[in-house]
């Protein structure tokens, strides 16, 4: 059997899909090693890591000081040696203190050396809000990594997904940032038992449809599809695309699917304003799909403003469910 080739199906949780992942990738190869803040004993700020110290030891599985730039340079580092690093961001909001590394080092030695060397350097980041967690903690920076030539970013919403490609970034010889939701960590879903890898830069039709196209990152995907059930009871029928990759992006899946429905809305956690669905809205402006739309592209995403610590208002800041129903409905009763 092909080591990629998924085997049974059984239920584990985002969180249980990560971990068993990296053990796979740390049994099958001991140039695969964890590196983060208080990974080990301790087992991740959301217990990811687990106990995988206790199977690998310190040597593999290395909690490193509290300066993510300091320990993401050790990461590239340990990647422009042979190792395959993964390097774990208590939260997302924290990237911008290691941004050097990543943007300036990792990005793009391999091209400013001709080729001549490349960084397989894996990075993990917790991301999103929901926890009430508060400004500092809840962030949605994807875009930010995005607008990196150089740089793979990923946001898988499904424990299956989440499994497959960070296998497939391990495999990758240049950097891949993956976005974790935090609230997705205890999601469950069936996973595939065993090595598979699933393919970075292709997105998977979650819904098809016909009457409108919904383009969705991360978390915002369980909540398009839970959209797209309401909508069915109202006429309405919804194709839900998880966009997966925001780069490379995979525009002819989405702008297939604009083809066929004539109408798109991008609902994704990110700040509105040059997010994750301006690049997918300009993508489809400048494509031929733009002659088959019938009404103008909507984009759903965070508010402008820090997200709040209070529960009510953290939830008012990012797409909720009822936004989304709200939105395709006006776009396909021509309300905008």
């Amino acid at each position: 059997m092909n080591a990629h080739t998924p085997t049974a199906l059984r239920e584990l949780s985002y969180a249980e899909a990560i971990r068993e992942a990296m053990d796979l990738a740390m049994a099958a190869d001991d140039r695969v090693i964890l590196m983060g803040e208080d990974i080990g004993v301790y087992g991740g700020a959301f217990q990811v890591t687990g106990d995988l110290v206790h199977k690998y030891g310190t040597d593999r599985v290395m909690d490193t000081p509290i300066s993510e730039l300091g320990g993401a340079g050790v990461a590239v580092g340990a990647a422009l040696t042979g190792l395959r690093p993964i390097f774990e961001f208590q939260f997302s909001d924290f990237a911008a203190l290691a941004m050097e590394q990543i943007v300036n080092q990792a990005a793009k030695v391999r091209y400013m050396l001709g080729g001549a060397v490349s960084v397989p350097l894996v990075m993990r980041f917790p991301s999103g809000s929901g926890t009430g967690a508060a400004a500092q903690h809840s962030q949605s920076l994807e875009a930010w990594l995005g607008h990196v030539p150089g740089l793979k970013v990923v946001q898988p919403s499904t424990p299956e997904d989440v499994k497959g490609m960070l296998l497939a970034a391990l495999e990758d010889p240049d950097p891949v940032m993956i976005f974790e939701h935090k609230i997705l960590y205890k999601m469950k879903g069936h996973v595939p038992e065993g090595y598979y890898t699933t393919p970075i830069g292709k997105a998977a039709i979650r819904r098809a449809g016909k009457d409108v196209s919904i383009v969705a990152t991360s978390i915002m995907v369980h909540k398009a599809l839970a959209a797209a059930e309401q909508l069915a009871g109202e006429g309405i029928d919804a194709e839900v695309i998880d966009l997966r990759t925001v780069r490379p992006m995979d525009h002819e899946t989405v702008l297939a699917s604009v083809r066929k429905t004539g109408r798109l809305v991008c609902v994704y956690e990110g700040v509105k304003t040059l997010g994750v669905g301006a690049e997918i809205s300009a993508m489809v402006a400048e494509s031929d799909a733009f002659d088959f739309l019938d009404a103008p592209i909507v984009r759903l995403g965070g508010a402008e403003c820090p997200v709040p610590y209070n529960p009510e208002l953290e939830k008012a800041v990012v797409p909720q469910t009822p936004d989304i129903v709200e939105a395709v409905k006006n776009v396909v009763k021509g309300r905008i």
